[in-house]
């Protein structure tokens, strides 16, 4: 046996070792990737739990936002304030899982369901006219994902067996200190 014989069969030995090495890196890094999506998805959940808890355990700003979906105009200002910070973490949430859904993160069917959340939000005028105050505070490219479900000119119906023309009869509710200052 000569050097160069030696060589081809050290060479055909470091094959033979680096495949199953490249083939075990490959399915390592397959399966980070999965953990990975899955913990986004999990954080995600999360926080939208915990913003949808905020309008479950505060009868106060369930009915600010009852009132406010209809007409962010007609809000008191205090009451704009609130439905307005409460909107903006709710679109904060959406833009993520946008992004996470553009990113490869979140599937289309993931994404297909919370569509469909905020097009049933998006369609009351009150979201709307808060959009339209509120739009440059988000990214262009969500802007126009937004700006393309209200362009449908879906019903709102995602509230529609909660009698809200009854409550928007209602006046709304005085805050504590509003009012007091301006004497």
């Amino acid at each position: 046996m000569n050097w160069e014989m030696l060589a081809a069969i050290g060479q055909l030995a470091a094959v033979f070792v680096g495949i199953p090495s490249l083939i075990y890196l490959a399915v390592q890094i397959r399966e980070q990737t999965k953990e990975r999506r899955q913990s986004a998805v999990n954080v995600l959940t999360a926080q939208w739990g915990d913003l949808t808890c905020a309008l479950h355990e505060s009868a106060e700003l369930s009915a600010i936002f009852l009132r406010g979906v209809q007409s962010f105009a007609d809000l008191d200002p205090v009451s704009k304030l609130r439905f307005s910070a409460f909107c903006n973490t709710f679109f904060n949430h959406f833009e993520a899982m946008y992004i996470s859904h553009r990113d490869g993160i979140l599937t289309a069917s993931a994404w297909g369901k919370i569509e469909r959340t905020l097009s049933d939000v998006i369609a009351y005028p009150g979201i709307q006219q808060w959009w339209g105050e509120r739009r440059h505070w988000h990214t262009e490219e969500f802007g126009r994902v937004v700006d393309a479900i209200i362009a449908r000119g879906d019903e709102p119906k995602a509230y529609s067996t909660y009698n809200l023309s009854k409550m928007m009869k209602q006046s709304d509710p005085p805050s504590p200190g509003y009012g007091a200052a301006s004497k």
